[in-house]
């Protein structure tokens, strides 16, 4: 198996923008680009990016893990802890996590995903 190289995902070439499902503030729109999927489908990487406004975000039966690698965010858990994330910040987010992304400057991140 070959390892899977993505020079600069600061500057990647994602696939093309459409607007987010669950915004609920803001003309947001995302876009992704997948690097990777496990054969099972369990696991994927990728990056993403998102411009600003608010949506909301659930973890359902899978776990998250991203860095930032521009702009900043406010992430909102369901029981209303807030922290301020930015360039260089690890999120993880655990399977049932629930909450609200608040995007103040473009964002983008490298995520692993896991399913259970």
């Amino acid at each position: 198996m070959t390892s899977i190289v993505v020079p600069d995902a600061s500057t990647a070439v994602l696939g093309p923008a459409a607007p987010k499902p669950t915004s609920v503030e803001g003309d947001q729109r995302e876009a992704t680009l997948a690097v990777w999927t496990s054969e099972d489908g369990r696991t994927s990487a990728g990056v993403w990016e998102c411009t600003p406004g608010r949506f909301t975000a659930v973890r359902d039966g899978y776990h998250e893990i991203c860095q930032i690698l521009s702009g900043r965010v406010t992430v909102v858990s369901a029981d209303g802890t807030e922290q301020e994330a930015g360039p260089g910040s690890t999120l993880v987010m655990p399977a049932g996590w629930r909450g609200e992304w608040r995007v103040q400057e473009t964002v983008r991140k490298t995520y692993v995903t896991t399913r259970l």
